[in-house]
């Protein structure tokens, strides 16, 4: 138990030497990882939906 104790004691200090980014930053990668993912998914159901003309129409 002990053991465990210090574990998070240690934890705990070790998360006071992280250099944590600015909360505006933190903002502007959250909107730019969700903006991006948009882009990505959008295209990828573009393809989707082309994929699925071309096989309804000329495959089966």
């Amino acid at each position: 138990m002990a053991r465990l104790i210090n574990y998070f004691k240690l934890s705990r200090l070790e998360l006071k030497h992280v250099n944590w980014p600015a909360r505006k930053a933190t903002a502007r990668f959250t909107f730019l990882v969700i903006g991006i993912s948009a882009i990505i998914a959008a295209f990828l159901g573009f393809l989707d939906i082309i994929f699925q003309y071309f096989l309804n129409n000329f495959v089966l």
